[in-house]
């Protein structure tokens, strides 16, 4: 068959699923706002526990990101991002099961070359360009203070 490009286009559409925008919306509202809420819950009781304030939202980060690594180890967490969509993707969450996945589907290769050297697939981008960025802050407010 010989398509031109309009043809193919209208028959790329004709055959394409909908998308169901609102749902899906909705669902990583209500998911992302479950993740942030459990967050906030954590965050009171390790503030009521008597840590600081510094120290219990780093311990709510941790315990937030043991928690998606362990339901991502579990084979959990993939169910839950398929209803949830971008709801657990962009909370830290997300970044724990970048991490966790790829290193899961190595596993087979061995500690070093499979999970080891697969781990950071995902993750290691955002790793580098917020470690540059970062670098490139301090340059820059390093140079403004010479200058005050």
């Amino acid at each position: 068959m010989n398509f031109d490009r309009r043809r193919y286009l209208e028959r790329v559409k004709e055959r394409e699923s909908k998308s169901p925008v609102v749902k899906n919306c909705f669902f990583a509202y209500l998911f992302g706002g479950g993740i942030c809420t459990l967050g906030q819950l954590l965050l009171s009781l390790y503030l009521f526990a008597g840590l600081s304030e510094r120290d219990a939202g780093t311990l709510v980060a941790v315990t937030l990101i043991f928690l998606s690594a362990l339901l991502t180890g579990i084979g959990v967490f993939d169910s839950i991002a398929r209803i949830a969509g971008a709801g657990t993707l962009v909370p830290v969450t997300g970044f724990a099961n970048a991490v966790v996945s790829p290193a899961l589907d190595n596993k087979s290769e061995g500690l070093v070359m499979g999970v080891g050297a697969k781990i950071f697939t995902v993750a290691g981008p955002v790793l580098l360009y917020a470690v540059l960025s970062g670098a490139l802050y301090g340059v820059i407010h390093y140079v403004v203070a010479l200058f005050s």
